[in-house]
């Protein structure tokens, strides 16, 4: 690969190499855009320079000439506690710094730092695939530099460290998880002697910080097969680490012959299904917590065999303690994976011929916008091995969204709010706040949901004022929608 003429083709790069040699020092290109560029790979436009000596120096006359180039300020920041520095141009974001050696203490994975040569920067990058480097200097402009076989292990899709892996994760245990995040995205194998030091030094996880560990792991899960990485760190034990709930799905028991299903292997299977449907991080994340209650529910009774019950409400209540746990935002996220965790069930139930309209108003309003992710959800929970069986309920969903579009289409109510609310009832019967009015408004939407009444005003007062006279009230005023 003819990495010189690459690097001509973008203007960006020829500035980089004219500042580094205006100050007259060593300058490289380092890390995963190197690897990218190897790979043929689709590369993030963000790259990683190095060079021998000032790397926020460096930054400051890249940012003074790209400025120019664009014709506008850009956003220069400077890291001086660890002399690094980042320039944001319109279409890339540059990241510079001095080469450096890097030693560590025992309990911390941030290190101390000492100016280095290249070969240096090179050993302290966590894997041979990230460690290679394109030179920007004048007399061997483009030129690879590639000391550990970098792109021998790209050929051989391995992931292995430069230096000894005890030392690489022992030093950063994030390093880790990034090896099982990297075998993910680019589906490439562990090297054993690698993957042995992360059994060997999983217990260091300890020292990190949880934020680290899940920026990683949705990284993992947005990759295109996300169960591969799954299985690599339930098996180096990493997962054991952070996310014991998810450990504790794995495993199958049998009595009298009985067996379940294991449900650690079925979330994955769930997991890489939803993958053909969506690349949606949270509903990725709800096919991971759809049956996150199973072992806490599971009861064997002789005649039924195996059960799960209620499984999918108490896997809603634990959504917000683990997202609260793993550092994941305790917002509309986490109430939209806590509501297909809780809902994941009812469509399923729904696949019979005989289902009512009533049913279907009922999903449409519990489910609201969500209806269709959460379709997408229950389609990729049919996760058995008989081609018929799949394909039969597959077909049994398609009549369920049609049937749901015709109730849609017909009476409105995904979202909908009911015409009688609890200052109507409040100001009709001068009634306080309290149980009496939301009895009254539950009645009356459920009268709404079974399709008795239209949610129309002048069909949902009358029964309201019928309810609240069973329940000892008169009105005290009547009122119009006008009012």
């Amino acid at each position: 690969m003819n990495f010189a003429e690459l690097l001509h083709q973008n203007p960006v790069f020829m500035q980089v190499a004219e500042a580094a040699h205006e100050l007259n020092v060593p300058a490289y290109i380092v890390g995963g855009y190197v690897r990218d560029l190897v790979l043929h790979r689709h590369h993030k436009p963000d790259v990683d320079f190095v060079c021998i000596g000032s790397g926020i120096q460096w930054a400051e006359r890249v940012a003074a000439r790209l400025e120019v180039l664009y014709g506008q300020p850009l956003k220069l920041a400077i890291y001086k506690n660890f002399g690094t520095a980042m320039v944001q141009a319109p279409d890339m974001t540059l990241e510079f710094v001095g080469a450096r050696k890097e030693s560590y203490r025992a309990d911390s994975r941030k290190p101390i730092v000492e100016d280095g040569t290249l070969q240096d920067d090179q050993l302290r990058r966590d894997f041979t695939i990230n460690a290679m480097a394109i030179s920007l200097n004048k007399a061997d402009f483009g030129a690879l530099i590639d000391p550990f076989d970098g792109q021998g292990d790209l050929r051989r899709k391995i992931i292995k460290t430069p230096l000894d892996p005890d030392i690489t994760f022992s030093d950063d245990p994030l390093r880790m998880m990034r090896a099982i995040r990297f075998a993910t995205q680019l589906n490439f194998d562990i090297a054993p002697e690698t993957f042995e030091a992360i059994i060997r030094n999983k217990d260091r996880m300890s020292i990190l910080s949880i934020e680290r560990i899940t920026e990683e792991l949705n990284k993992i899960i947005l990759s295109d097969v996300p169960s591969y990485g799954f299985k690599l760190l339930f098996t180096s034990g990493l997962l054991h680490q952070f996310f014991p709930e998810m450990v504790a799905l794995h495993g199958v028991e049998t009595v009298n012959g009985h067996s379940h299903k294991d449900n650690f292997y079925h979330t994955l299977k769930v997991l890489d299904n939803l993958c053909a449907y969506s690349d949606d991080l949270w509903l990725r994340w709800a096919a991971i917590l759809h049956d996150i209650a199973k072992p806490l529910t599971k009861r064997y009774y002789p005649k039924q065999g195996w059960t799960f019950y209620g499984h999918e409400e108490k896997g809603a209540r634990m959504v917000p303690h683990i997202f609260r746990r793993l550092k994941l935002p305790m917002n509309e996220k986490m109430k939209y994976v806590q509501k297909l965790v809780r809902l994941h069930l009812r469509p399923i139930a729904l696949v019979k011929e005989t289902v009512t309209d009533s049913a279907i108003r009922r999903l449409l309003f519990e489910a609201g916008n969500d209806i269709d992710c959460l379709m997408k959800l229950c389609r990729a929970d049919i996760t058995s091995k008989d081609g018929a069986k799949v394909k039969k309920y597959l077909q049994n969903f398609d009549c369920v969204e049609q049937k749901i579009a015709e109730v849609e289409a017909r009476d409105q109510i995904r979202n909908f709010q009911p015409v009688i609310t609890g200052e109507i009832i409040m100001e009709t019967f001068n009634i306080p706040p309290g149980k009496v009015v939301g009895e009254i408004k539950t009645q009356v939407r459920e009268a709404i949901l079974d399709g008795q009444i239209r949610n129309e005003f002048d069909m949902a007062y009358p029964l309201m004022l019928e309810i609240g006279k069973k329940l000892g009230y008169e009105p005290v005023k009547l009122i119009t929608p006008a009012q």
